[in-house]
């Protein structure tokens, strides 16, 4: 078994509606993301999932949310744009694309900073 991951990021703004402190400001983070897949079996050239398909993939769904408003996106209308549920977001836009015979989508994890972030692992 193999988990196959990528790294990549995008800048966003938001704020967090009725949080008592300044997050409820709006602010900006350089969002780090890593999306992991987990392989069953390789395929014939020995590989799990390409790098290049799984950047196609995630970047795919990470793109609509660069440098954006969070806040504005319609997935957080009516939820805080934290690192929780942005997280959840990409997962779930990324389970049907990252689903195979051989592999499904694992983990995705989201960075506010390099000190500070989420994993999930799906519901």
């Amino acid at each position: 078994m193999f988990d196959v991951f990528i790294k990549t990021h995008f800048s966003g703004g938001h704020h967090l509606r009725n949080y008592p402190g300044n997050c409820e400001k709006p602010h900006g983070h350089n969002w780090k993301v890593k999306v992991s897949v987990r392989v069953h079996e390789l395929d014939a050239l020995g590989m799990g999932i390409d790098f290049k398909v799984l950047k196609e993939k995630v970047n795919g769904v990470v793109d609509e949310l660069d440098h954006c408003d969070l806040n504005e996106h319609p997935t957080f209308q009516d939820r805080n744009p934290s690192s929780e549920h942005i997280a959840t977001f990409l997962f779930e836009q990324l389970t049907p694309v990252l689903s195979a015979d051989r592999y499904s989508l694992y983990s995705v994890e989201v960075r506010e900073t390099d000190t500070s972030g989420v994993i999930y692992y799906g519901a």
